[in-house]
């Protein structure tokens, strides 16, 4: 072995070292979890109930950063560049990295290319509801209605794009109805806007809308999944209440940064996933129509490729575009 062989190799060895050192004593300061909507908004809440028991698990502290607006794409990007040593993590979205690589064509990353997949922390239905002053206490009703008042009818999402947004122009196109979409900036204000009566339809996630729901704040009218949600046994899918074939889920689980070494990212899933399966944890998401996952990192990824498959094909059968 000559000399100058030798060296490259002894120069490589050195700097796996501090690569080898970081990952063992992973975490030695506070986390990031970035979040690409606003505080009390589905995504919002299932962050932090999940940072609530991940924290003391990993004897760190783990701030949420709230980035919303674009839905998503601001906190998309401020992970996809920030330095991978999994200091910065993301609860990604059904939005973030299945749907806006389909609807914006100028991304500053690659959906596919610039994140790990960590684990998919839940996987859940949406929830048709309206306004309780609405006189549809069904499916059928609202379809009638809307029919009998073509394009006055408003519906609000979470912005133009969102799963929300999605699900409402798929339901517009299967029950043959003309409906006003009003985009806003989160989950949040978009249910509020609905319980105010300034708009008058929602497709939101359930752990966002069963409590608005059970205080008659909002009216349910159906899960948007092929079967009925486990949390609401006697709600009916829209499938079932006379649009069959309709099906349709949203999804959250954490990303990090292409890049993010293994053995730092398998610390991460055994966390997570330990904390997925804490008895409190799980009958609290279970029961708000949110039950846990905890796949491995190879499940997740490769669910999140096809999921960019699927919703790709979704916004090019409904035509829904970026206003």
């Amino acid at each position: 072995m000559n000399k100058t062989y030798r060296l490259l190799l002894t120069t490589l060895a050195c700097s796996m070292l501090p690569l080898a050192a970081n990952a063992a004593d992973y975490p030695n300061k506070s986390i990031r979890m970035l979040v690409g909507f606003p505080p009390g908004g589905s995504t919002d809440t299932l962050a932090r109930q999940v940072v609530q028991a991940l924290a003391p698990a990993m004897k760190q502290q783990i701030i949420i950063d709230n980035r919303p607006g674009a839905t998503g794409i601001m906190a998309a990007e401020t992970t996809a560049k920030a330095n991978p040593d999994g200091y910065t993590i993301m609860m990604a979205t059904v939005a973030t990295h299945a749907i806006n690589p389909a609807l914006f064509n100028k991304l500053s990353f690659d959906a596919a290319r610039d994140f790990s997949a960590v684990t998919l922390v839940a996987k859940y239905p949406l929830m048709l509801a309206v306004n309780p002053g609405l006189p549809a206490k069904s499916v059928r009703e609202l379809v009638d209605l809307a029919k009998a008042k073509p394009g006055t009818l408003r519906y609000s999402s979470s912005g133009s794009g969102s799963p929300a947004h999605l699900s409402a122009e798929m339901f517009r196109i299967a029950s043959k109805t003309e409906m006003l979409h009003v985009p806003y900036k989160g989950g949040s204000p978009a249910l509020t806007a609905v319980i105010a009566g300034e708009c008058q339809i929602n497709f939101g996630t359930l752990p966002g809308m069963m409590p608005h729901a059970k205080a008659n704040r909002l009216r349910a009218l159906a899960v948007t999944t092929n079967t009925r949600s486990p949390a609401l046994p006697d709600l009916p899918t829209v499938a079932e209440s006379g649009l069959p074939g309709f099906d349709v889920s949203s999804w959250a689980g954490v990303v990090v940064p292409a890049g993010t070494p293994k053995p730092i990212i398998a610390e991460l899933h055994r966390q997570i996933v330990g904390v997925l399966k804490e008895p409190g944890l799980n009958t609290r998401l279970s029961a708000e129509g949110a039950p846990p996952v905890g796949n491995t990192p190879e499940e997740f990824g490769k669910f999140m490729r096809e999921e960019l498959v699927k919703w790709a094909a979704a916004v090019k059968q409904s035509g829904a575009r970026v206003d």
